[in-house]
């Protein structure tokens, strides 16, 4: 369900969460215009209604493709060398040659933001194989496309920070490696589409999904970890993770505070008799999880240091990354 608050836009509302709509008289309430976004194709900048890519582009027509979700907070974009690196990583995978340098997309990432005159917000960087015929031979594009794209968004809204989430366990199948490597964040994301609408037909916020040998590999769009006895668990790179940005922050700040993070398979057993448990994203950032196939986590309510985890978070964010009106 779409909203919108003053954050920006809330593109995943808990379904167990809906706003009750206060009553509006259409007839007496005028909407300002939407303000027009400027987006990045190919080294040229396009209004909204302008920006447009061919169908015939192997992104659309295969997923053939690679993309980073990044987060800028405070005129500063967050970890954007270490989402460059993933993303240069996931080229390398597919073959797909990115048509400029690191540096120089660093850069055109910046000047996005810049021509959108934000300080907070989301940028999706996008890598298309380019465009080709209707055969799927990659070799048939012979120029790839880069796009940037950056609005103003919350994934939830500050309740569910403070309440936490539910999930339900999914009977799809994260991808095994052999198949398609979960390390390359590629355009095709049917996978995880397939166990989000498994959560939205079961009312849940999230969808669990496990791996061949049926231990946690992650959510639809997030990384688990789990905390018993004070130690922090979260499943290894090998069990069908995103090695996620988020996630390498939080043994980071564990560091800090001396808590001990285990890579470790998880069983939804373990899930189930967690004392704590929290998921991270770049969008979602970090935020507590209370419940899993209908069985309170811990006290039902996030634990302490989930709630410390999210603190310390926030203040890196806006205190940390790439300056952009430097």
């Amino acid at each position: 369900m779409k909203t919108s608050n003053a954050g920006g836009t809330v593109i995943d509302q808990p379904k167990s969460r809906e706003a009750v709509k206060p009553a509006v008289d259409k007839a007496t309430t005028s909407k300002p215009a939407a303000r027009q976004s400027k987006i990045y194709i190919d080294g040229k900048f396009y209004s909204e209604a302008d920006a447009k890519v061919s169908v015939f582009d192997h992104g659309l027509l295969y997923g053939d493709g690679i993309f980073e979700g990044i987060r800028f907070y405070n005129g500063r974009v967050f970890r954007m060398e270490e989402h460059l690196e993933r993303l240069w990583d996931s080229a390398r995978s597919i073959c797909l040659h990115i048509p400029m340098s690191q540096r120089a997309m660093g850069e055109a990432l910046l000047e996005t933001v810049r021509q959108n005159n934000l300080r907070d917000g989301y940028i999706r960087l996008i890598v298309t194989r380019g465009v080709g015929n209707l055969g799927l031979n990659p070799e048939q594009c012979k120029t790839p496309s880069v796009i940037i794209i950056t609005a103003q968004i919350a994934l939830y809204p500050e309740a569910v920070y403070k309440n936490g989430l539910s999930l339900v366990t999914c009977a799809t199948r994260r991808t095994n490696p052999s198949a398609l490597n979960p390390a390359v964040k590629s355009l095709n994301y049917l996978n995880n589409v397939m166990a989000r609408i498994e959560a939205n037909q079961a009312n849940a916020d999230e969808g669990l999904m496990l791996n061949d040998e049926g231990n946690v590999a992650e959510c639809t769009a997030d990384n688990v970890f789990i905390i018993k006895r004070g130690q922090i668990f979260t499943p290894p790179i090998t069990a069908g993770a995103l090695r996620g940005i988020t996630r390498s922050v939080v043994f980071e700040i564990a560091a800090e505070t001396g808590i001990k993070v285990i890579e470790a398979d998880i069983t939804r057993h373990e899930m189930f008799v967690a004392d704590e448990a929290f998921l991270t994203g770049t969008a979602a950032e970090i935020i507590p999880l209370v419940k899993a196939d209908g069985r309170p986590i811990g006290t039902g309510k996030p634990g302490p240091i989930t709630t410390r985890m999210i603190s310390r978070f926030r203040e890196i964010t806006r205190e940390t990354g790439t300056p952009i009106y430097a």
